[in-house]
């Protein structure tokens, strides 16, 4: 391969088969090995991630994004989409279609005794508003205009009045 064919490849390519994992665990419900496929290559609207959720795991809170729209392809294994209050089962082959809003919150669950294995595919719209139902909490994240990024996670029953704290 050439210099230019390398430097091309490493910009564009990924193998998610050859990419180091990290162990994302909190027990006794969360378990998954994951890694962000982007970082590092030209993609600017597109994210991705595989995912390996444990048996009888869960690989993040049910939640529902604003902004983001997300895809998944299950690679392997079985497991249940949790989506609107309802149960659904997904299998290898699979690719769930998940749009933003409040209508659509989410989560895999590994129902099975094996891994259960899936492609992450998401816009990265900014600023984004991730709703978590089943903890009553809110997540608001945006890219600055100096790249930095802001992030605020807290429970939806603490509102402030506009003028609290301002002289």
């Amino acid at each position: 391969m050439t210099e230019r064919a390398a430097e091309l490849a490493q910009k564009l390519i990924r193998n998610f088969n050859e990419v180091a994992l990290d162990h994302d665990q909190r027990a006794p419900l969360y378990d998954t090995m994951c890694a962000r496929l982007g970082p590092g290559t030209v993609a600017r609207k597109l994210g991705a991630s595989i995912d390996t959720v444990a048996p009888g795991k869960m690989s993040c809170p049910y939640h529902a994004h604003h902004a983001q729209e997300e895809m998944f392809v299950i690679v392997q294994g079985t497991g249940t989409l949790r989506v609107a209050d309802e149960r659904l089962p997904v299998k290898a082959g699979d690719v769930i279609f998940i749009p933003p809003g409040p209508e659509y919150p989410h989560q895999l669950i590994n129902t099975s005794d094996a891994p259960l294995q899936y492609l992450s595919i998401s816009t990265r719209d900014t600023p984004e508003i991730v709703e978590y139902p089943d903890s009553d909490k809110f997540l608001a994240t945006a890219v600055l205009t100096d790249g930095t990024r802001f992030q605020a996670l807290q429970k939806r029953n603490r509102d402030l009045d506009y003028w609290d704290g301002e002289p």
